[in-house]
């Protein structure tokens, strides 16, 4: 009895240690002053705004009409992001998915063991898409949280986001595959360059194995070791269950609604449209393919449509803020690029380049255009301009820059513009995470400008 008496004592004398102090001083700045996401979207909107007038001489009326432009650009995208997440997440709550995540879940019996999990899930999920990347990470999550209940779940949601810093060198880079599809708008200049030069190049290996096999323990060690610094979160606010009871009756349209062939058969409609996509076009990946994979799924594993139904509007709370926020974006965005405000930013840390440092800074410039314009194919299409002319007539390999270009995209870990979705699933505020993510923001940053400059 002494002995566990002992052992308690010295359990609670326990100190954080240097990296999750550091994790926790972050954390402390951003739960007092990041604001709402979008609050953060107006102040960036306002920035840009006022940026085009200093900076290039732009008038109030302008930058609102290009505002206004660009107001609905992101439409389409928009539309095709919340299919992604209403279908995906529809999906994790069949039977057969929630089953098996609970199982992959209940492997964790620690909080170091859930941080391990959350972030290596995530880093797998993300190499294959994005969206898949985020979805996974957010859900499972959750999951872990259920089973281990005291690790922080700040620290988990983050460790998942995290995870999603690798995407731009996985399969769905959205600046790689621009520049592998033909008749390409920089053709002329760089030709069609293939992924082999780009996302399967030995600097994008490089970089993704140190950061998927050193990430996870990264994100362990911001784990609060001190169990009254951590946030334990209710297992009871986490339940994702969509089961009611329905009135049973003979009547033939409840019958028809409870019949399983009714999904059975949109979804073999489904299946067989993709097995016709992949046999024509190999193994590409689009956000509308995958879409159409998360919504045969669920046709296909959701027991009939009321359980279909009862799902769809589970997951629909996940996107009121995409809604709501990503055509402040679009807005700003189009003040960027319409204004000469992006081409001006580039420009800025172009012209202090040489031939070895300009990968570098253009990564660097990258990852701070892209807390403006947070699109990895819209900010290709800013930034090449400047970056190709800039690579050719200092000798750079264009391959380079291609993926120099894309991994700017890790300022997301300091941007909420991605977050939005999974924190709705995850059932927290930016505020909550990004104290944690703005370690993965210099870690990561560290180790791509070190294999910029070096290979």
């Amino acid at each position: 009895m002494q002995t566990n008496v002992q052992t308690n004592a010295s359990l609670n004398k326990q100190k954080n240690h240097f990296m999750s102090r550091l994790a926790l001083f972050f954390a402390r700045i951003a739960e007092r002053w990041l604001p709402d996401s979008f609050v953060f979207a107006v102040i960036l909107t306002i920035i840009t705004f006022l940026g085009g007038i200093v900076v290039n001489g732009k008038s109030p009326i302008d930058m609102i009409t290009y505002w206004g432009d660009g107001l609905w650009a992101l439409l389409a995208f928009t539309a095709q992001v919340i299919t992604t997440f209403v279908m995906s997440y529809a999906l994790a709550l069949t039977k057969p998915v929630s089953r098996l995540l609970e199982n992959i879940a209940g492997k964790c019996k620690s909080p170091h063991s859930a941080i391990l999990l959350v972030t290596f899930t995530s880093l797998a999920a993300s190499l294959i898409s994005w969206a898949f990347g985020l979805v996974v990470a957010g859900i499972i999550a959750k999951l872990v949280a259920k089973k281990v209940r005291d690790v922080d779940y700040r620290v988990l949601v983050a460790a998942g986001y995290s995870g999603f810093v690798i995407w731009q060198g996985g399969l769905s880079s959205s600046a790689a595959l621009f520049v592998a599809t033909k008749d390409h708008v920089f053709q002329d200049q760089i030709g069609i360059i293939p992924t082999s030069e780009t996302i399967f190049s030995a600097l994008n290996m490089a970089i993704i194995a140190v950061v998927f096999f050193t990430l996870p323990f990264i994100m362990k060690l911001i784990h609060p070791v001190r169990k009254e610094d951590r946030f334990i979160i209710d297992p009871n606010l986490l339940d994702d269950s969509i089961e009611e009871q329905d009135e049973q009756t003979n009547f033939v349209n409840d019958k028809i609604e409870k019949s399983r062939m009714i999904t059975v058969v949109g979804g073999i409609l489904g299946l067989a449209y993709l097995v016709i996509h992949f046999s024509k076009n190999g193994f590409s990946l689009d956000l509308n393919t995958v879409n159409l994979i998360f919504f045969t799924l669920a046709l296909l594993l959701f027991g009939n449509v009321r359980e279909l139904g009862r799902g769809l509007i589970k997951s629909s709370s996940s996107v009121s803020q995409i809604i709501l926020q990503y055509p402040f974006y679009a807005g700003i965005m189009g003040m960027m690029s319409a204004s000469g405000l992006a081409e001006w930013l580039s420009n800025f840390f172009t012209k202090f380049s040489t031939s070895e440092t300009l990968p570098l800074f253009t990564f660097w410039s990258a990852g701070f255009l892209n807390m403006f314009i947070p699109s990895g194919g819209g900010q290709w299409i800013v930034q090449a301009p400047i970056a190709i002319p800039a690579a050719l007539e200092m000798g750079i390999d264009p391959a380079k820059m291609v993926m120099a270009v894309a991994w700017g995209e890790w300022s997301n870990m300091i941007q909420p513009f991605w977050a939005i979705p999974l924190l709705a699933i995850a059932g927290l505020r930016i505020r909550d995470i990004m104290g944690f993510t703005t370690i993965t923001f210099i870690y990561v940053g560290i180790i791509a400008s070190i294999f910029l400059l070096i290979l």
